[in-house]
């Protein structure tokens, strides 16, 4: 795959990982604003970074990271860089109602947010096409 289509799946990758994660954590926020009342932008921040309710999220923030330095990259991905990013995403985007907590987590936001839901497919849409 050179490097046109890889980057360019990838910056699609990022936008579709940036729009889950952002459905998540307003379906986190909601249930932490619940039961601590309403935070600030910069207070939700500060949550995210912080707070234990919103550790499960920091797996798919690492990801977008680790995406955009792989674009900022001047040597263009290679194949192994695209497999371990798709593989790892895949591994975070896996629900499962028995598994460890952060795919527990995932599950449970799954059954309750259908903007997740959508965002869900959508990702799981791209990765599909990239077998």
């Amino acid at each position: 795959m050179d490097s046109g289509p890889a980057q360019q799946f990838l910056k699609d990758l990022r936008h579709a990982l940036l729009r889950l994660h952002k459905t998540l954590l307003d379906w986190q926020r909601a249930g932490y604003e619940r039961a601590n009342g309403r935070l600030t932008s910069n207070q939700l921040l500060d949550a995210l970074l912080t707070e234990p309710q919103f550790a499960w999220l920091r797996g798919l923030s690492q990801m977008v990271v680790r995406i955009d330095e792989i674009l900022e990259d001047e040597t263009p991905p290679g194949d192994g860089d695209l497999e371990a990013v798709v593989g790892h995403v895949r591994d975070l985007t896996s629900p499962n109602e028995t598994g460890n907590p952060y795919e527990q987590r995932y599950y449970q936001a799954l059954q309750e947010s259908p903007d997740a839901v959508f965002a869900h497919r959508d990702l799981v849409t791209l990765l599909k096409a990239k077998r």
